[in-house]
C-alpha cells in the first residue's frame, strides 16, 4: 500500500480540512488551497484512508 498522497489542484476546493486535521502532512497556499508538505509522505501515525476520507471534493489522492 502507499504511503504517499496528493493533491489534485483541479478538485480543490479549498475547504481546509485536511490542513486543519494532518497540518504535518498538508498546508494552505496563498489561495488556501491545500499542497502538501514533506513530499506527501504519510506520518506513521496515520493512515491513508483515514487522509483520503476528510476531502469531501475527492481531490487528495495516493500517489
Amino acid at each position: 500500500m502507499t504511503n504517499k498522497v496528493a493533491i489534485d489542484q483541479d478538485f480543490c476546493q479549498a475547504h481546509g480540512r485536511c490542513y486543519a486535521l494532518f497540518p504535518d502532512l498538508f498546508e494552505p497556499d496563498d489561495e488556501g488551497r491545500a499542497q502538501v508538505k514533506n513530499d506527501g509522505v504519510v506520518p506513521a501515525s496515520s493512515s491513508v484512508d483515514e487522509i483520503l476520507a476528510v476531502c469531501p471534493e475527492a481531490a487528495i489522492t495516493t500517489v
